[in-house]
């Protein structure tokens, strides 16, 4: 599997290996939650070389195996090539457009963290992190993986759908919600801000192909909903529409000083 870690637009305008994934090297750090399980060997590919090795040193230390750099990087390269723009594979483009909303530092809840691909890119940028899922396995490695890269993140196992749950009270400058939708939770969402928090969730939208998102419709927002969902907190930023490669919706909800009650 080839990883690119050059910018975006290199890797439109300049070319690209087909089927490589893009994870431009500032956002590194998401690696570990992005590249596949079971010690596939991870073809490290950029401009000339450089930058394949500092993330090649960098993913040594987070535990990847099995590591290769392309000699002289894609300037080298001999194989097919194609144009045309990715994905990033790692972070949502929804976070890193609107992380500037927050204080850098933040203390940050992480909800249905996954493998961690927010929650490390955070942690690594020296974020508080608590990242909750109620899966322990990936919990587990998230937790490991932190004790190992000596980083601000406590991953802990939470079962979000089971009665009311606590995310804290008044603790969270930043919540962040991403491909999870599990309505009865926005009450404590909202509680878990502080004033001024904010929450950032993206999640599915009715529309999505099935292989693309879930399949049971009580996971998919309905035209228009998350707003409604996210009150009584205040809307900054929404979008709605096919973002990377998938059909979301988007809001960036601020927590006001004095919160009005839920009708």
């Amino acid at each position: 599997m080839a990883l690119d870690v050059r910018s975006a637009r290199e890797h439109e305008e300049a070319g690209h290996i087909p089927g490589s994934l893009l994870l431009p090297l500032a956002f590194l750090a998401s690696a570990p939650a992005v590249l596949p399980d079971g010690g596939r060997p991870v073809v490290l590919c950029c401009s000339d070389g450089v930058r394949s090795h500092r993330a090649a040193r960098r993913l040594a230390e987070a535990g990847v195996e099995n590591l290769f750099v392309i000699t002289g990087g894609m300037e080298g390269w001999t194989g097919p090539v194609e144009t045309g723009p990715s994905p990033i594979s790692g972070p949502s483009s929804w976070l890193v457009a609107n992380t500037s909303l927050v204080p850098p530092g933040a203390r940050t809840l992480d909800v249905a963290c996954g493998r961690g691909r927010h929650a490390l890119l955070l942690a690594s940028a020296g974020y508080m992190v608590r990242a909750v899922d109620r899966d322990a396995a990936r919990v587990e490695q998230l937790a490991a993986l932190a004790r190992r890269l000596r980083l601000p993140l406590d991953a802990e196992v939470v079962d979000l759908e089971k009665g009311d749950v606590d995310l804290g009270d008044g603790e969270w400058g930043l919540v962040l919600v991403f491909r999870y939708l599990h309505r009865p939770l926005f009450p404590a969402l909202v509680r878990a801000l502080r004033p001024g928090g904010v929450l950032l969730c993206e999640t599915f939208t009715r529309g999505q192909e099935p292989q693309r998102s879930p399949s049971n419709p009580v996971f998919l927002l309905e035209p228009g909903e998350l707003p409604e969902l996210v009150a009584p907190l205040e809307v900054v930023r929404q979008r709605e529409g096919e973002y990377d490669g998938r059909r979301v919706a988007a809001v960036a909800a601020r927590k006001p000083a004095h919160l009005p009650p839920r009708p």
